[in-house]
């Protein structure tokens, strides 16, 4: 007969391995994401490109509140550009995002 110590042990193992695999389900859905979005045509996980890259984007807003809110608006919608004179252009090309898909993307970007 297994241990109370074994079986929890073994409980909390499961625990982790359903946690990062779940993290690594969310990850590769804001990743197809982001590839349907074209979001990676002016945007990077590095160093500025045709817009800021998402450690700059993260590094503006993670700590300003609402800031989630509101860039998942600006995600969905487009419109005017908080970084000099590129406006983000109209997702028109694809299907646009659901205000749950835009709130993925942004937490994500907000994590970088």
């Amino acid at each position: 007969m297994r241990s109370v110590q074994g079986i929890c042990v073994s409980a909390v193992v499961l625990a982790i391995e359903l946690t990062a695999a779940g993290y690594a389900f969310a990850q590769s859905g804001v990743a197809g994401l982001i590839d349907q979005q074209h979001c990676m045509f002016r945007h990077t996980t590095e160093g500025a490109n045709l817009a800021p890259s998402f450690p700059q984007i993260a590094e503006r807003y993670r700590a300003v509140p609402g800031a989630g809110i509101m860039l998942a608006k600006k995600v969905r919608n487009a419109g005017k550009a908080h970084w000099g004179d590129i406006t983000m252009p109209d997702a028109d090309r694809v299907a646009p995002l659901s205000p749950k898909q835009a709130d993925m993307v942004v937490q994500w970007v907000l994590t970088q």
